[in-house]
């Protein structure tokens, strides 16, 4: 029977209309998290609102059908993996409101935790968990899994600092937890749940053998089974039952709304990485450390530390430690005002001196250093998993001992690596609170696991428990490690856990297997295999931190599903299911090829620097046929005729009735293809001006003006980038050379972002040789006046070796241009839009410099993302700008700006299109400020 015939899924997409995908391509791009776990839903389903959450859940119990809910997908422990119906919360659960001057938020489960510290930010405040995965992980998933991380401890953690849940419970009741008479509700609603949770509770303290567990296991940061310390701490079942929702891995009801209580920011820090000869030494100095009142002591080992100094953003210091068996901790003091700052340094330096450094302890308050050392350490699970060899899976396991078990667990652990041949296998951790991370690279042959695995985890269970420790303490239990739970809380709790699982949810149907299980070996099926695919995608590890930058996200895939995809085909070719692999790569071209930006901007947040954009251009250039890859070699020989020559288009389609052009375009988009034809757009500019020649004696700098100006005429009102870049440079006093031919001058991106590959190397042959003549050998800097041109350009020089500096003009400007100028009228307000070129290339300072002297409020909405426009992506794809752009556009709409600015014409572009609002280049505006 197929999908779309199973009795269950039809009645299902008649109660939710268009939330149900039953496509391979949507199945199995979904099946892949961080976890080392996979299975393959039998759909996908995509609510709405709380109220389809409950029909969802009332179909799930009357036909006996389980479900599982995913968010963010960068849990760790298989809690988000399923074979019957996986429920998407990210899509549309984005609500986010800061409320009582930003001391409490009210959040849905879509949201990336750091966007939510990204609204709290003016008013000085943040979440208490800090998990390592703020970037990528949404509230769903910090809930779900009680987060902590590595400030928090378990004062901050998510169980702390909730206040209250908006939950849909298994029978489909939706309760406020928050309101003021949640109890009575609860009671009237779900009296047997009511009743339950009150027995549960007296039958816990009234045990004072759970009393001391309970006790003994909250002390640590821990996430095993349900978080039963709530029947202590807690009285009303509603209460109970929202810090019992909290760490219950989506098996007890759903969350559509989290209210929290927010902290303090400490904006004020010194941070330090304080390397030891070896593992031993670093954790005897633990309590002396820890005495010293550090927000945070992050541990690094050996293996940790070699990997940490391939980062690129490693200091010279750690690129030239020679590892051997060394240690490092990683610290911070934080306070509210640079005094207490200063008292708390003062206070820790005699301890600091007395330690048996290998290096001299020091602190920095410097804020680039100090990002440095936390990208590090927050990028240190994904970026040593990313070394791991080709084919293997890397498996990330978390522990908590207390913290004067700390040193003797490190040296077991070790120990057990040796035995069991686990090699290069590495320990890092949150020291403070003896929570210990390591990780192990592991072939698991058909998904299942070797006994050496098996054997492993048996002795290394039994050493955290006979520590009185806990088997997980924040990546949740999951199902690694559902088979222990009553191993650790014991017979008594272990029911208590089980009998509140029935009370929630009598059938059985969220997330079974997860968290609490009957079965010994569950954690030892469904094991996820790795094959080895491309040479740039091999080295993925399924995070997800690059999902939340990806403009194509709300449309297709993201980056990970790009390449899980990839993996998933040659599964199925190995597996000899060529049906399989023939419609993943039929829905593959559209979903992964066409769809991708190719922006680059995954490999910002890409802990191992993966641009899956390498791989789609590759994949793009085996498509090309031969005559495409002739044509475009022959534009490239005579690019500014070309361009003129779609500048004259342009100009024609803008002289017609704007019903034709869209008319012919659509047509000809449904013959050719999509690919093929742009559509034109009555929001489309003219055509721009030739590019000329500007000559000048003693230049100060080369001045290459991109195509795009060509192409595209200026923004209604503005002179274009290029002309307001020559006249700031003449009332600078500087002089800038455009140089003879630059009509043929390109930077090579269109040829490279679309795989034409022969085309590129006509333009990689030409194009730097004249850079180089213009430049007067290197002794000038060259200038781009677009951030994707500045970009090409330095990829050019630098594939050719060539010595060239090449800047971008808005760079030139905030160091060469704006001391000399005098701003005599600026704006109140304006939007900035940076551009992903912009951002990769490091502009942001620069941005902010130029833009603070056109405006006295200068502010990038909330939702800023690449804008998808990506050269022609916006006029082949126009639904990819769309939906890139669609939450930075609400946000923008909110409220009027007396200026729209970006950095690159087709940027601009694709925000008026999004937003009605008339975006120019920023340094058009920083001439009209200096006149």
């Amino acid at each position: 029977m197929s999908r779309t015939a199973d009795p269950d899924l039809a009645a299902l997409e008649a109660a939710l209309p268009g939330a149900v995908a039953t496509r391979a391509a949507d199945r199995l791009r979904l099946a892949h998290d961080a976890s080392h776990y996979l299975l393959h839903p039998r759909a996908v389903v995509t609510p709405a609102d709380a109220g389809q959450v409950a029909a969802l859940l009332r179909h799930g119990r009357r036909t006996g059908t389980p479900l599982t809910f995913r968010s963010g997908g960068t849990s760790l422990s298989g809690q988000a993996v399923t074979d019957q119906l996986l429920v998407d919360t990210r899509r549309h659960f984005r609500e986010l409101a800061v409320l009582d001057d930003g001391r409490r938020v009210r959040v849905q489960p879509g949201v990336v935790l750091r966007q939510v510290n990204n609204r709290l930010a003016p008013y000085g405040r943040k979440l208490g968990p800090d998990p390592a995965s703020e970037s990528a992980c949404t509230i769903g998933g910090v809930v779900a899994n009680n987060s902590s991380g590595m400030t928090c401890g378990t004062e901050f953690n998510t169980y702390r600092t909730l206040e209250s849940l908006l939950l849909v419970l298994p029978g489909g009741t939706i309760l406020d937890t928050g309101v003021p008479d949640a109890d009575e509700r609860l009671r009237a609603t779900e009296p047997e749940l009511h009743a339950g949770l009150l027995r549960l509770r007296d039958r816990v303290r009234g045990n004072p053998d759970s009393v001391r567990r309970v006790r003994a296991q909250y002390a640590m940061k821990n996430t095993m089974g349900y978080g039963v310390n709530a029947f202590l701490d807690h009285d009303t079942p509603s209460d109970l039952l929202t810090r019992l929702v909290v760490g219950s891995e989506g098996t007890l009801a759903f969350v559509a709304a989290a209210t929290f209580r927010t902290v303090p920011v400490h904006r004020h820090a010194a941070t330090g990485l304080l390397v030891f000869d070896s593992l031993a030494r670093a954790m005897a100095a633990m309590p002396a450390l820890v005495a010293a009142g550090p927000a945070a002591i992050e541990l690094l080992d050996a293996a940790a530390l070699r990997v940490a100094q391939l980062d690129p953003q490693a200091d010279a210091a750690l690129r030239g430690l020679a590892v051997r068996e060394h240690a490092a901790l990683l610290v911070e003091w934080q306070e509210a005002d640079p005094d207490a700052l200063a008292d708390r340094v003062a206070a820790a330096r005699p301890v600091l001196a007395d330690l048996p450094l290998s290096a001299p302890a020091r602190l920095s308050g410097e804020a680039a250093a100090r990002a440095a050392l936390w990208h590090i350490r927050k990028g240190l699970y994904a970026a040593v998993a990313g070394a791991r060899p080709s084919g293997t899976t890397a498996l990330l396991e978390d522990i908590a001992v207390p913290v004067d078990a700390l040193a003797d667990t490190c040296v077991e652990l070790a120990d057990l690596f040796a035995r069991h041949r686990y090699e290069e296998s590495v320990i890092f951790g949150h020291a403070k609170d003896g929570n210990l991370h390591f990780m192990l690279n592991e072939r698991f042959s058909g998904g299942e696991a070797p006994e050496r695995y098996a054997a492993f985890t048996e002795e290394m269970v039994d050493a955290v428990l006979a520590h009185g420790g806990t088997l997980k303490a924040e990546h949740g239990t999951g199902r690694v490690m559902a088979p222990y739970v009553r191993r650790q809380f014991g017979d008594e709790l272990y029911e208590v856990m089980r009998e509140l699982k029935t009370l929630c949810d009598p059938d059985g149907v969220l997330n079974p297997g997860v968290l609490l299980s009957g079965d010994p070996d569950i954690h030892l099926r469904h094991l996820k295999t790795v094959p080895t695919v491309e040479p740039e995608v091999d080295r993925c590890v399924e995070c997800g931190y690059c999902e939340p930058v990806c403009p194509s996200r709300d449309l297709t895939t993201i980056p990970r599903q790009r390449i899980v995809l990839r993996r998933e085909i040659a599964a199925a070719r190995a597996g000899g299911d060529e049906r399989l692999a023939r419609e993943l790569e039929d829905d593959y071209g559209y979903d992964a090829v066409d769809t991708c930006a190719v922006d680059g901007m995954c490999a910002t947040a890409c802990p191992v620097l993966i641009n899956t954009g390498d791989l789609v251009k590759r994949l793009r250039a085996e498509r090309n046929g031969g005559l495409a890859q002739t044509g475009w070699r022959g534009a490239a020989a005579r690019w500014g005729t070309a361009t003129r020559g779609m500048a004259r288009g342009l100009d024609l389609a803008a002289g017609l009735p704007s019903a034709l052009p869209e008319t012919v375009t659509r047509a000809a988009r449904a013959v050719l293809g999509a690919e093929r034809v742009p559509q034109w757009r009555r929001d489309l500019p003219r055509g721009g001006d030739v590019r000329r020649a500007h000559p000048v004696t003693d230049p100060d700098a080369v001045f290459v003006p991109s195509c795009l100006g060509t192409l595209f005429a200026p923004a209604e009102g503005g002179p274009g980038v290029a002309a307001a870049l020559l006249t700031l440079a003449e009332r600078a006093g500087v002089r800038l050379l455009v140089p003879d031919g630059i009509a043929g001058v390109c930077c090579g991106t269109p040829w490279s972002s679309k795989g034409l590959t022969a085309g590129y190397q006509a333009v990689r042959d030409r194009v730097p040789p004249a850079l180089r003549e213009a430049s007067h050998g290197g002794t000038l800097p060259v200038v781009s006046d677009a951030a994707s041109c500045t970009e090409g350009f330095a990829k050019l020089v630098a594939d050719g070796g060539d010595a060239v500096a090449v800047v971008d003009a808005v760079a030139y400007a905030a160091t060469e241009l704006l001391p000399r100028l005098t701003v005599r009228r600026r704006l109140a307000s304006l939007a900035l839009h940076p551009t992903c070129s912009s951002t990769r290339l490091g502009l942001d300072e620069a941005l902010r410099t130029v833009a603070r002297a056109v405006a006295d409020e200068v502010g990038v909405p909330d939702g800023w993302q690449c804008c998808g426009f990506a050269g022609d992506r916006g006029l082949l794809h126009p639904e990819l700008t769309a939906a890139a752009t669609r939450a930075e556009a609400g946000a923008v709409s909110e409220r009027h700006f007396d200026g729209y600015a970006a950095v690159n014409r087709t940027c601009e572009i694709g925000m008026a299109r999004a937003t009605g609002q008339p975006y120019r280049h920023l340094l058009e505006l920083l001439e009209e400020a200096t006149r």
